[in-house]
């Protein structure tokens, strides 16, 4: 199971990460005085380290080899 979901997180990120959709991003803007492409790209790393934390420490994944 814990394999799974990091290969998922893994999968998404290849997604999030890829060359259409960051150019979605590619905006004249800014949030909180950051450029929106910026706050994409470090939102989406962020979110992506805290579903590969979320996945290695879940109690389901408790499966000792």
């Amino acid at each position: 199971m814990r394999n799974q979901k990091l290969v998922t997180a893994f999968l998404l990120g290849l997604v999030v990460f890829n060359y259409p959709l960051i150019t979605l991003f590619d905006r004249g803007g800014t949030v909180w005085g950051i450029p929106v492409l910026f706050f994409s790209v470090f939102a989406s790393w962020l979110g992506l380290i805290l579903i590969t934390y979320a996945a290695l420490r879940s109690r389901d994944n408790q499966d000792h080899v």
